[in-house]
């Protein structure tokens, strides 16, 4: 029944997903009179804001995560199942994973997201998404795998499309890659392929709204897109893109731009578990929770990070699914549990922003803090590696991403451009792709959708 964990006296907490949340509040619960049980797929932590450099050469995969029983080494109310999980049955209070049930007393849901490609079946089959190792180290290898055939091809429409690198979604994570997909255009590929024509490569970044970084400042929104235009990085605001197939990103009926490199980071949904009632799942597959980051209707279920959706006077459509709001209900749920378990009232969660940020290329970076607080360019550059580096698991892991930072700004290079694993896409997607998939599968009898139609309709190159 229990996949062999010991039998407690200790009311058992059982975290699904070991992200900013569920890390943290593992950890906090280390001196709590409970028995923590951790299920996560994968055995390693990892730091999601730094992706976008693993699939770029910037940072080794292992740089940026670290193993989970290394991390709670010593911990002795912790342990560890490698799993994945396959629904709640809230009525006996069981988890069901791959590798048997787990009984718990206390279940949280840590799960993060997904990514969400808005049901078009095209996009998610044929673009690549960056939301795992994996799914960064196969951007990495892909892309440099159609450089390569770049070299090949004699027919100066393929070979445009091979060159050609569309990146969708102008929040963070699409700035942050086509900044960095930018720099090595200048700084990196000419050296590596001097026989190719990059002054052709094009950039795209196309958002559907009408500015970049939408969370953000009015100020930091103005700063991006003016560095993007200095790295030559073609921006297309209040555009969508409507299906990607044959090498062609279509943003109407009859428009597309030439590409066989599109990135999708357009938007996420949360990560609910199958077998949660439907009342609290919110259209966009986060959990509805109250202001103690529990489930409505389930006293001894509870949700944090990016999977919640706490709603407040001042956040009417959920608090942002940013790594501080995780670490924080965290933070005040490792205090609440306790409490619950003695028969106390749980304290209410209060958010403190402690501000946004996102790196465009080197020495470029937008900050926004509380109180209007706004800065860019070169100090906000810093304030960036600062504030990612402290947040890094593992004292090795800050040590080498340093290096590799300072090596990479002093020589303008990136020495991680290894095709390791070829990837293509008739592969069955990995990690969190894969996963997506199984998840809908397994949702479908909780919140049954029809699919997603999409018209063909006739063509116009553009770009």
């Amino acid at each position: 029944m229990d996949t062999n964990l010991p039998v407690s006296a200790l009311p058992r907490v059982v975290i699904v997903g070991c992200g900013f949340g569920g890390l943290r509040l593992a950890q906090k619960l280390a001196d709590a009179p409970v028995q923590v049980v951790m299920v996560d797929r994968n055995n390693y932590h990892n730091f999601q804001p730094l992706l976008y450099q693993v699939a770029t050469g910037a940072l080794e995969a292992d740089s940026i995560a670290y193993p989970i029983r290394k991390i709670f080494a010593g911990q002795q109310n912790f342990f560890y199942r490698m799993a994945d999980v396959r629904g709640v049955l809230p009525a006996t209070n069981t988890l069901q994973t791959s590798v048997g049930d787990i009984r718990y007393d206390y279940l949280v849901v840590a799960t993060g997201s997904l990514t969400n490609f808005f049901g078009i079946e095209s996009i998610e089959k044929n673009a690549m998404q960056i939301k795992s190792i994996p799914n960064a180290l196969n951007l990495r290898s892909f892309i440099f795998q159609n450089f390569e055939q770049a070299l090949l091809e004699t027919d100066p429409a393929k070979k445009q499309a091979l060159l050609n690198i569309v990146v969708v979604g102008g929040g963070p994570t699409g700035v942050e890659i086509s900044g960095s997909l930018a720099e090595m255009r200048r700084h990196v590929l000419p050296k590596d392929y001097p026989e190719l024509d990059l002054g052709k490569m094009q950039i795209f970044l196309v958002e559907a709204g009408s500015a970049l970084l939408g969370p953000m400042s009015k100020a930091s929104q103005d700063d991006a897109k003016r560095y993007m235009d200095g790295l030559d990085v073609i921006v297309r605001l209040d555009t969508a893109i409507k299906r990607y197939e044959d090498g062609k990103a279509y943003y109407s009926d009859t428009e597309f731009i030439p590409t066989e490199n599109m990135i999708w980071a357009a938007g996420v949904n949360g990560a609910a578990l199958p077998g949660l009632p439907d009342e609290v799942v919110t259209r966009n597959k986060r959990l509805t929770v109250n202001q103690w980051n529990q489930l409505p209707g389930q006293a001894n279920i509870f949700a944090i990070g990016d999977v919640a959706n706490m709603v407040t006077p001042d956040m009417p459509k959920g608090l942002p699914m940013l790594a501080p709001v995780a670490q924080q209900q965290a933070d005040l749920l490792a205090e609440n549990l306790p409490r619950i378990i003695q028969g106390q009232a749980p304290k209410e969660f209060n958010y403190t922003n402690k501000g946004v940020m996102a790196i465009i290329s080197r020495s470029k970076a937008v900050v926004d803090l509380p109180k209007d607080v706004h800065f860019k360019g070169f100090l906000g550059w810093l304030t960036w590696l600062f504030i990612h580096l402290i947040l890094l698991v593992g004292f090795r892991n800050k040590v080498v991403a340093l290096v590799d930072w300072a090596f990479s700004y002093f020589s303008s290079d990136q020495a991680l451009r290894l095709i390791i694993r070829p990837f293509n896409r008739r592969d069955v997607k990995d990690d969190k792709g894969k996963r997506a998939a199984e998840h809908a599968t397994a949702t479908a009898q909780y919140n049954p959708t029809p699919p997603a139609m999409q018209a063909p309709a006739g063509e116009a190159r553009v770009g």
